[in-house]
């Protein structure tokens, strides 16, 4: 969703410059410099419960509409999703969160999720202003393999206690580096989440509020879209969930499967699809369900689907 919450482009060059200098890049490409927009996407409140009701009716306000109609940077078509554990820190994972991650993305395909299916409904290379792309265009395609690209414990150097959002984008493209994603052709389906370990509050987290926001940064390897993710467990359990079973790592698989929807069907924010309820997650904050995939059970939030014409838990 839309949001001023936060603003960092006025800071971002200086910071990213300084946090590229201190380190070498694991491939010795030249270092990016990130620029990001001046509002993030995607806040999904700390407590989903207390949000409005999920939209289990037909709500025309909630309709997605394309952005723009370019064929780049509105989707993703074949998303790619790379994990980067930042920091010396990942030494201590109290709530197993490495592991959980790296096996929902590695089950997040073919014919057991039926959960990403309710993507394939948007594409790209449309008119402004689509709401229902038929068979034009280049839609998202359901992955037939998993969609984890890449994982990279960054070990060079302890995150910041207090990450901001310029530190963030920094080591997304980092990340870009350390994946050899540095033309702007990878970076058009790869979306880095930057995992923040436990102990730290990134970009205010949580006192700011939200669980994770997602946004793009214009760098030499060309735009890149990343992730905000915080260690969500050491709020406890219920936080950034509706389940109340005290499940601890239900709230980040939550948050992360709204902010992965979010950046496949509005890869460049906000050129892709969004409704008077934000983007394709931001008016399903209410809905979660536990999926089985290939490789356990995950709780997945719902999204909206246009040709639903409400939130649902599969395609």
């Amino acid at each position: 969703m839309r949001t001023t919450f936060k603003a960092a482009a006025h800071t971002l060059a200086a910071l990213a410059l300084a946090a590229f200098g201190t380190t070498s890049l694991a491939t010795g490409a030249q270092a990016a410099q990130p620029a990001t927009a001046a509002a993030h996407f995607g806040l999904k409140p700390l407590d989903p419960a207390a949000a409005a009701s999920p939209r289990a009716v037909t709500a025309a306000s909630d309709t997605l509409s394309v952005g723009s109609s370019a064929s780049q940077g509105v989707v993703s078509p074949t998303p790619k999703v790379y994990l980067v554990f930042w920091g010396t820190q990942w030494s201590s994972d109290p709530a197993g969160v490495a592991t959980d991650m790296q096996n929902m993305f590695k089950g997040l395909y073919g014919a057991k999720d039926t959960w990403g299916t309710i993507l394939d409904q948007y594409c790209e290379g449309v008119p402004k202003g689509t709401v229902t792309c038929g068979t034009k265009g280049i839609h998202v395609n359901h992955p037939t393999t998993s969609p984890l690209a890449g994982v990279w414990f960054d070990k060079s150097a302890a995150a910041p206690a207090s990450a901001t959002a310029a530190q963030i984008a920094a080591e997304a493209g980092k990340a870009a580096a350390h994946f050899g994603n540095t033309t702007q052709a990878p970076n058009l389906n790869a979306q880095y989440v930057v995992l923040s370990p436990t102990g730290t509050h990134p970009d205010g987290f949580p006192n700011s509020g939200f669980c994770a926001w997602h946004d793009f940064t214009s760098t030499s390897y060309g735009k890149l879209a990343y992730t905000n993710l915080p260690y969500i467990p050491d709020n406890g359990a219920g936080a950034c969930t509706t389940f109340t079973d005290g499940r601890l790592l239900s709230g980040i698989e939550s948050t992360e499967t709204h902010e992965y929807a979010e950046t496949v069907t509005d890869f460049w924010p906000s050129i892709g699809w969004n409704g008077g309820g934000g983007e394709i997650g931001d008016a399903c904050v209410q809905l979660d369900a536990y999926v089985t995939l290939s490789t356990g059970t995950f709780d997945l939030q719902g999204l909206w689907s246009n040709s639903a014409n409400k939130c649902v838990t599969h395609g």
